[in-house]
Parts: C-alpha cells; sequence; structure tokens
C-alpha cells in the first residue's frame, strides 16, 4: 500500500468492516460507536490482530444497498466502556478514508480489501483554500450565539489548524451535517470543494438563525400577552376564593392556616409548615404546583399527630395472651415479658428493638402481631424482602415527579397511632446496589438516639419516633449490615419438634381451618395418629407453615363431600389420609438402610431448619489426587482438604498402609449436588467417610456427625445444633457425635430429642472414630455384600 502523509499509521491491507446504522465519523475525529456485546466481541479480536484498526462503513444514502466499490472510515480503537444493557461502548478516532475494493463476508462480519483515500494537493489553490478558510471561521463566530454555534474552545481549536482537509474534516464533525451532505463529505477527496461545500451549508444555518430570532422575538411578544391572562386569573382566583369563604368549602390558605392552628406540632415543624400554606396563594388555581402542594398538605394534616394508644402493661394478662397466642417459645415470651416489665417501671417504651431470627414458618411475623394484640397497639407490617431503593424507607424528594414519603411514614399514617408495633419483615432480604443501601436508611429510624428526629425526605422536617416499637424478623443474620445487627437484641426461634407441632396443630390450626372452611357444626374428627401422618409424611419443615396447608387440603375435600349432601360424622384415618393427599412425598426413614464403608452421615443447617447430609468417599487406583463433587463451597473444600491432611499425618497410628496415599486416589462426594453446600460443620464426617473408604471398616448407619476438623485432629463447635437434632430425631437416629465445646447447649435442646438421642461429646478425632466405624468384615462376608450391592 502506497504511504501517505495525512495517514498517521500504517493501515494493514484487509480489515473488518462495521455497518453503522446512524453515524459518519470523519477522520481525525474522536467519537464512540454502541454496538451488540455477541458482535463486538468478535470484530474487536479481529480488530486487535489488525493493529487495533477497523472500517467504519456509514449509512446508506436512502438507498437499499451502497453503490460498489464503498468508501469508509478507517478507525482506531481506543478503548472499551459499558453501554446500555447488553451493548459495548467503543471509543474511537477516525484515521483516514478508504476504499473498499472487494468484500467477503466470514463469521459474523465482514472483511474487505482496503485502499486508503488521500487528500488531494493542488499548490494553486492554496490563496483559493484560505479565503474560504477564513470565510469559515467568520461564519463560526456569527454562529456562536446562536443554538447551532460551537463553544468557544472549540472555535479556538479548529482556528489553530493549518490543514485544510484536517480542518475541513473536523469542522464536519463538529457541525450537526444532514445525512446526505455527510456522505459527500466523506467521498470527497478535495479540501477545497469539501471547504465550499460547508461554507454553502454555514450560510443557510445564518438564515435558519436569523428566522428563529425573529420567531423568539414573536414568542416574548406572546408571553407579555399572557402575563396579562395571569393578571386576570389572579383577579379571578380571588373571587374564587371570596365565594369559597361564603359556602363554607375548604379552600385557601385559611382552611389549612386553621388545621394547623389545632395541631399541637414541634416550633420546627409548625415554622416549615406555615411557609408552606403561604406559598398556596402564589399558584393558578389550575397550576399543577398547586395540586401538588396541596397533596402535600393533606398527607401532613392526615399523620396521627397527637393520636396514641395506651399500653396495657397486666403482666399476667401478657402472659396468657402470649401463651394463648403461641405454643412454645419460653424463652423469646421470657424475653417480651420482661420488655413490658421494664416499660411499665419507666412509664414509658425502653427502646429496645427485638430481631426474631428462625426458619421459615416458625411464627416470627405472627409474634409481632401477638405483641401488638397484648399491649393494646396498633399492628403495622413492612416487608422489606426485595428492597432495593433507599427511597423506598426514606421518601422521594419533592422536586421528584410523583414524589410520594417512606414506608415507615406511610405505615404510620395508615396506623393512625404514634406508637404502633412496626414489624419490619424480612431484613434479611433487602437488598444493596446502585440506588442505595435500605439497611443504611433504617439506621436512623431504629437508633433510640436518633428517631426522635427522623427524617422522611417528602417531608423535609424531624418526625418522631421513638414510641414507635419496631420489630424485626429475619430468616438468618447473613447478609444484614453490621451496623443495622448492632441495633438489634437477636431472639432466636428455633424449629419445632414433632411433638410441639402435634400440640400446636390441635391448639391453633386445626380450630382456625375448621372455622375457615365452615365446618363448625360438622362432626369431624382428626386424630393425633393422623395428624403425626401428616407431619411425618407429607410435611418437612422447621416451622408449621405447609403443614397448616396439609390440614387446610383435607378440611378442604371433607367440606366438599359435606357440600355434596353427607353430613358425617367424618373420623378419618391413615388410610383416608392418603386417598386425599396422595402418596406421600416424604419418609420417616431417611437414614441409611445399611452400614457401608466410605458413607458417613452429617447433620446441616439451612434457612429452613436442619437436614442430613449424607458424604460418600471412595478411593481408587492411582496417584494420590483428590477430586470433589456435589457443588461444594470454598469452606467445605477446605474442610476435605485439612481431614485428609489429618489422615495421612496419623495414618501410622490409624492402621493405614504408608503408602496409601500415594497409590490412592479419593473421590469425595456429597450427593443432591444441584444443591450448593458449603461450612465448615462436615470436617468430622468427611474425615469418618475417608477413613472408612480407606481402612474398609463401615460406618455405623445410626451415627450422625457435626464439628469442625482441625490439622491437629481437634473438633471445633458449630452452630444450629437443635435445628441438626430436630432433623437427626426426624430420621430416627439413635447417636449423635457433637463437638465438646458444644455441651452447654444442651439444656437448649428439646426434652425428647435428649431422651432418644445418645449425644456423644468430643474433643479430638480419635474419640470419633471408635464411635464411628465398626470392625472390618470378613473377606467372604464383603464379597457377599459387594453381590447384593451390585
Amino acid at each position: 500500500m502506497p504511504k501517505d502523509s495525512t495517514v498517521p499509521i500504517s493501515i494493514p491491507e484487509r480489515l473488518p468492516v462495521w455497518d453503522s446504522a446512524d453515524k459518519i465519523i470523519f477522520p481525525y475525529a474522536l467519537d464512540t460507536l454502541s454496538m451488540p456485546l455477541p458482535e463486538a466481541r468478535p470484530l474487536l479480536e479481529a480488530s486487535h490482530k489488525n493493529e487495533d484498526l477497523m472500517v467504519l462503513l456509514p449509512p446508506g444514502n436512502g438507498k437499499q444497498r451502497r453503490s460498489s466499490p464503498s468508501v469508509g472510515t478507517v478507525l482506531l480503537l481506543l478503548r472499551m466502556g459499558p453501554g446500555n444493557p447488553g451493548e459495548g461502548l467503543l471509543v474511537v478516532q477516525g484515521v483516514a478514508r478508504a476504499e473498499l475494493l472487494l468484500e467477503r463476508k466470514r463469521g459474523a462480519f465482514r472483511w474487505a480489501r482496503v485502499r486508503v483515500i488521500p487528500d488531494q494537493s493542488d499548490p494553486g489553490a492554496a490563496v483559493s483554500t484560505a479565503a474560504v478558510r477564513r470565510s469559515l471561521l467568520e461564519r463560526i463566530e456569527q454562529l456562536s450565539g446562536t443554538p447551532r454555534g460551537l463553544a468557544s474552545d472549540v472555535r479556538t481549536f479548529l482556528a489553530s489548524i493549518d490543514s485544510p482537509g484536517r480542518f475541513s474534516d473536523l469542522l464536519s464533525a463538529q457541525l450537526a451535517l444532514p445525512l446526505e451532505l455527510g456522505l459527500n463529505l466523506l467521498a470527497s477527496n478535495n479540501p477545497l470543494e469539501r471547504l465550499k461545500t460547508i461554507l454553502s451549508h454555514l450560510a443557510t444555518e445564518m438564515e435558519i438563525a436569523n428566522i428563529q430570532e425573529r420567531l423568539n422575538r414573536q414568542t416574548r411578544e406572546e408571553m407579555d400577552r399572557r402575563q396579562r391572562e395571569y393578571y386576570l386569573r389572579q383577579q379571578l382566583e380571588a373571587i374564587q376564593s371570596e365565594l369559597a369563604a361564603e359556602t363554607g368549602e375548604p379552600e385557601g390558605e385559611g382552611y389549612y392556616r386553621k388545621q394547623l392552628k389545632e395541631l399541637s406540632l414541634p416550633e420546627e415543624v409548625d415554622r416549615i409548615l406555615g411557609k408552606e400554606i403561604s406559598r398556596l396563594d402564589r399558584y393558578s388555581p389550575f397550576s399543577e404546583e398547586l395540586s401538588q402542594l396541596k397533596a402535600y398538605l393533606d398527607l401532613v394534616f392526615d399523620l396521627p399527630w397527637n393520636c396514641q394508644t395506651t399500653d396495657k402493661l397486666d403482666l399476667k394478662q401478657a402472659a396468657v395472651d402470649l401463651d394463648r397466642d403461641h405454643y412454645g417459645l419460653k424463652k423469646v415470651k421470657d424475653r417480651i415479658l420482661e420488655h413490658l416489665a421494664v416499660s411499665k417501671l419507666r412509664g414509658r417504651h425502653g427502646g429496645t428493638i427485638f430481631c426474631f431470627v428462625g426458619p421459615p414458618g416458625v411464627g416470627k411475623t405472627s409474634l409481632g402481631r401477638a405483641i401488638a394484640r397484648t399491649v393494646g397497639r396498633k399492628f403495622v407490617r413492612m416487608s422489606l424482602g426485595g428492597v432495593r431503593d433507599e427511597a423506598e424507607i426514606r421518601g422521594h424528594r419533592r422536586t421528584y415527579v410523583g414524589a410520594m414519603p417512606g414506608r415507615i411514614i406511610q405505615g404510620i399514617k395508615n396506623a393512625g397511632s404514634m406508637n404502633p408495633v412496626f414489624v419490619l419483615d424480612e431484613v434479611d432480604k433487602m437488598v444493596q446496589d446502585w440506588h442505595g443501601d435500605p439497611s443504611s436508611a433504617l439506621l436512623e429510624a431504629l437508633d433510640p438516639e436518633q428517631n426522635r428526629e427522623f427524617v422522611d425526605h417528602f417531608l423535609g422536617f424531624p418526625f418522631d419516633l421513638s414510641d414507635v416499637m419496631f420489630v424485626a424478623t429475619a430468616n438468618t443474620l447473613e447478609g444484614i449490615h453490621p451496623a443495622f445487627l448492632d441495633r438489634m437484641e437477636i431472639l432466636e426461634i428455633p424449629g419445632y419438634t414433632e411433638e410441639e407441632k402435634l400440640v400446636i396443630a390441635k391448639r391453633h390450626i386445626l380450630p382456625k381451618q375448621i372455622g375457615s372452611q365452615g365446618l363448625d357444626q360438622v362432626d369431624l374428627e382428626l386424630p393425633d395418629a393422623v395428624l403425626l401422618t401428616l407431619i411425618r409424611s407429607y410435611t418437612r419443615e422447621a416451622g408449621v407453615r405447609n403443614l397448616e396447608r396439609a390440614i387446610e387440603t383435607v378440611l378442604r375435600k371433607v367440606a366438599r363431600k359435606v357440600a355434596e349432601g353427607r353430613p358425617g360424622p367424618f373420623k378419618l384415618k391413615d388410610a383416608d389420609i392418603r386417598r386425599m393427599m396422595g402418596p406421600p412425598p416424604f419418609f420417616q426413614e431417611e437414614r441409611l438402610k445399611e452400614d457401608r464403608a466410605g458413607v458417613a452421615t452429617g447433620l446441616a443447617w439451612t434457612e429452613m431448619g436442619g437436614e442430613l447430609l449424607f458424604v460418600e468417599a471412595t478411593a481408587l487406583e492411582g496417584t494420590g489426587a483428590l477430586t470433589l463433587t456435589g457443588q461444594l463451597g470454598e469452606v467445605m473444600k477446605e474442610s476435605v482438604q485439612a481431614a485428609l491432611t489429618f489422615l495421612k499425618e496419623r495414618a501410622k497410628e490409624l492402621h493405614l498402609a504408608k503408602n496409601l496415599f500415594s497409590k490412592r486416589d479419593l473421590h469425595v462426594h456429597v450427593p443432591e449436588g444441584a444443591i450448593p453446600k458449603d461450612g465448615p460443620s462436615a470436617g468430622i464426617t468427611m474425615a469418618v467417610a475417608m477413613l472408612s473408604t480407606l481402612s474398609g471398616r463401615p460406618v455405623d448407619r445410626s451415627v450422625a456427625f457435626t464439628g469442625e476438623i482441625t490439622l491437629r485432629g481437634e473438633v471445633l463447635p458449630v452452630g444450629g445444633l437443635r435445628e441438626k437434632l430436630l432433623a437427626a430425631h426426624r430420621a430416627g437416629l439413635k447417636k449423635i457425635v457433637l463437638p465438646y465445646a458444644n455441651k452447654q447447649e444442651r439444656r437448649e435442646f428439646p426434652k425428647s430429642v435428649l431422651r432418644d438421642l445418645d449425644l456423644v461429646f468430643v474433643k479430638t478425632m480419635d474419640e470419633v472414630f471408635p464411635h464411628a466405624l465398626k470392625a472390618k468384615p470378613p473377606v467372604r462376608a464383603a464379597a457377599r455384600a459387594r453381590r447384593k450391592t451390585s
């Protein structure tokens, strides 16, 4: 390719081509290109291999296809940044005009042979070129005071350019040119002709600017006429106000002044509202600003400024009410009664903010409703699940269209009381992103030292929340902002045992659902055995929400029979339940059916409660590699590594061959691979499973394990023990191996669990293995077991 002085860099003979739908980029100009990411990536890779160069073909001149050959601009790709969703934003610079001689489709875009088009150099036209350039600069200055003019720094920069070709291209890039004109300028390689074309265009622009000035002058005269109309409307408004005063219609400043006088408001609030009321007379009666101001004042005066309920602080009656509404939860109820006792002695709400943490369906939200009913306060619930915008909490500023107060102020208004029980439901489900952090917006509302002067952006003045009793609920504490968590007192609500679920079903769920399904007058009986079948075979949860749904399903089918003319009596049995509900989705026996080498039973905790976690390990001929499957998290992977290192270090004491680890590949798998798993509490389970498969000794299937392991073989404490033990109890396990450091939690475990499970607390792995591994079966027995399995 011949070299040209106007081309600053070497341009390859073949370049990738991109078709522009709406843009022309001239040589030397900086600009941006937006393109879809699936198409941008291969184009960028091809451009990178060609000195970061590509060819941009401008849009066609209103025709179906461009004439061939085509003229485009060689672009230098400078950088790429984020654009609209699904698009990339390229920063490019024009390098030269180019003619596309031969185009071929390859992959997601076209390639073309490129011939650079240099500007014509005519020394005899230097004087004409200078004259046209000077005329152009004068036209640009004349247009500087119009909407079509260029900025002063751009004009200064253009005046400093001596090259006619460079001057014409950069000027073309700065002007909003029609498409046809831009295509003609791009196709021309004669700088003088380009300058003349631009000069003709600017002359037209000057005529347009003069016409616009004349239209603006006419517009100002029209505005003067409208001012006179505004004065007449103001007189009309005064007449309407007089008529409203005679008819008693609430209109204008006097109506709101009267309301303000009747309320006893803080001095600052009174001053701000007085100032807002004074603005009423400034607006036309038909203006949008007046309607927005009246809507603001109406909302402010609708707030329950002087309305409060009187607390009922009879502790004996409160205890009876809490026991009537919720079964069990003794620790939580005692803490609530202690709070009421302190409030009674102080004469006001103590400012403590409870956060009930537990699995779904254990009664966290209903406990907040029970507190409100017990104390005699109004109840407000605000669901925070999925809330990602800070304005949801603190409101929008009134400058925005459609502004409204935050959900706290809306809740107070709807409650009609300044001291309701305000439940912040699902605080662990709030989302932090570019809209802001809602949990940070709640910090002021939940801090007893600050919530006396809580400022909602819509109100614009301090609002006292100190008498509001806030109660939060969450399934887990993970993900909650530490500062937000610091303002709350955590009360854990664990899952229920089968005995507790049976009592809850008989005392609360069954009477409620009988009334809901219209079966109050029907002779109906659900024995304990039937309820236990629903609990064990048709629900598996820490709470009772699915149990209530199952009972509702059974009663609906009974209601249908009654509606069809069968009056009863209905005494349901297990066979009736299976016929109504279908095959049970759960089975009581989740434990392993036989003792097997390499399979150990662990215990896991999730937001839904406790579950069994089976760990499988097998050893194959190999070179000592370790394979982990089952979608394990980083912490759980590290637990496997720690357990394996411990076994290698203690191989001699564990009677393992010296070179066993170098000749065996270990594969550790946790079933249900579609479910992510993480946490350190499966450490000793992993160690037991690996030692079992390496030694050939089967694991006792009636034993489950939980605890973290160290490289020295020490067993460290873990959390969620109550839920884990409930899961083991449901599955019919007999013995649980636990960390010794968790022994102090024994008194928190349900009595039924302590009665049916043998809890073994250990400090080291040396204490674990005797409870976990059985004797190695004889060779013949092992072979028979393998044949039976296959």
